[in-house]
C-alpha cells in the first residue's frame, strides 16, 4: 500500500483553507446532488463483548493496559441481542450495529456472532458489526450470514497513528478492508477527531479514505469521548467549527457515502449539531449507550430533529460495488 497521492491531499487541504460559509455551501450543495438534505439515518450500536481488549488504542476505555473501571464481560446471549435489536427497532432505528472488544474474532467466537447476524437481519434490519482484524475467510463467513456493513475505522492519518495505536499497525487495518470488500460487504470505516492529531493529519486521513476504490459506503466521524484512565484523557479539545470543517470536506469527497455523526454528541450541544447536518452529515447513532460511552436520548434527538425539520430515514443498500484494491496499491 503507498501514500495517497500528494495532488489529492493538495486538493483536500484547499478544501479546508476555504472560507467558512464557502466551504459549507458547497458540501451542502454536493450533498443535495445525492442525498435528501433533510432526512438523516439511525443506527444504534450495542456492545455485545465488552472489555478486557489485548490492543492499546490510545482513545479506548475497554483496553486491558488501562485502568478505566470498565469491566471485562463475556459474549453477550443471542436473546439478549436479539431483545436490544426489536428494542432498536421499535424506536425507529434501521441499523443494528454490534461491537466486540477483540484484537479479532475467534472462530467459536465468529460462530456465535453469525447467529446473532442471522437473527438480526431476520427483524428487517441493517446488519453492521464491528470485531477487530478478520482472518482469512472470516468475512466470507459473515457475508453469508447476511451482514450487511463491516467497521473498521483507520483512525486517523498514517503519520499520526503511531501517536495513538502501537500492537497493530495502519496496514493492518487496511488488510481488514480489503478482506471485507472482496467478501462482499459494505464497507463502515471512519476515524477519531481531537486525538491531538493536527490540520495536516485529518487531510491525510480523508484522502487515505477517499482513495480506498470506491470509498466507504458509511463513514463514522468521531468527537473524541475523553475517558479517564486513557492515555489521551489529556489531550487539547478541538475546536468544534474545525470538526464542521472535517464533515463539510468529507461530504466534497465522499458524495454518495453516509456521514455519520458518532461518538461525541452527548457533548455537542443543538447549534453544532445542526451546523454539521448543514456541513453534510446525514446518519447518527441513535440510542441512549455507545458501547461503554453515553449518547443522547433518543427523545432529545427526535425534538432536535424535529426543530430542524429533518426526519428519520429509511435507506435503500446500495448494491456491493465490484471489489477493487485500494488505490495506488
Amino acid at each position: 500500500m503507498v501514500a495517497v497521492m500528494n495532488r489529492d491531499s493538495s486538493r483536500i487541504a484547499a478544501l479546508f483553507d476555504l472560507p467558512f460559509s464557502d466551504l459549507i455551501h458547497r458540501a451542502q450543495t454536493v450533498h443535495r446532488q445525492h442525498f435528501d438534505p433533510n432526512t438523516v439515518q439511525l443506527s444504534t450500536l450495542l456492545s455485545i463483548k465488552t472489555g478486557g481488549c489485548s490492543e492499546d488504542c490510545g482513545y479506548c476505555s475497554q483496553s486491558a493496559r488501562f485502568d478505566t473501571h470498565v469491566d471485562r464481560e463475556p459474549l453477550l446471549g443471542l436473546a439478549d441481542v436479539v431483545q436490544a435489536a426489536q428494542a432498536a427497532k421499535a424506536r425507529g432505528a434501521t441499523r443494528f450495529c454490534m461491537g466486540a472488544a477483540w484484537r479479532g474474532p475467534k472462530d467459536k467466537d465468529l460462530d456465535v456472532v453469525v447467529e446473532m447476524v442471522r437473527a438480526v437481519k431476520g427483524l428487517g434490519l441493517e446488519t453492521c458489526v464491528t470485531l477487530g482484524q478478520l482472518k482469512d475467510g472470516q468475512a466470507a463467513r459473515l457475508k453469508a450470514a447476511g451482514l450487511d456493513y463491516y467497521n473498521h475505522n483507520l483512525d486517523t492519518s498514517r503519520e499520526h497513528y503511531a501517536n495513538v495505536v502501537h500492537t497493530h499497525g495502519y496496514d493492518d487495518r487496511l488488510r481488514t478492508l480489503r478482506q471485507v470488500r472482496d467478501a462482499g460487504i459494505h464497507l463502515c470505516c471512519g476515524g477519531i477527531l481531537g486525538m491531538g492529531e493536527s490540520r495536516a493529519d485529518r487531510v491525510a486521513f480523508l484522502a487515505e479514505l477517499a482513495a480506498l476504490n470506491p470509498p466507504p459506503e458509511s463513514v463514522p466521524l468521531n468527537m473524541l469521548i475523553k475517558i479517564p484512565g486513557t492515555p489521551l484523557q489529556g489531550v487539547p479539545a478541538l475546536e468544534p467549527l474545525e470538526f464542521v470543517r472535517t464533515i463539510a470536506v468529507a461530504r466534497i469527497v465522499m458524495p454518495t457515502s453516509y456521514v455519520r455523526l458518532s461518538a461525541g454528541r452527548q457533548q455537542m450541544p443543538d447549534h453544532l449539531q445542526a451546523l454539521c447536518f448543514l456541513a453534510g452529515a446525514n446518519s447518527v447513532f441513535f440510542g441512549e449507550q455507545l458501547l461503554t460511552t453515553p449518547n443522547p436520548d433518543t427523545g432529545r434527538d427526535l425534538e432536535l430533529l424535529a426543530k430542524l425539520g429533518m426526519h428519520a430515514e429509511l435507506p435503500v443498500i446500495p448494491a456491493v460495488p465490484p471489489s477493487k484494491t485500494a488505490a495506488g496499491s
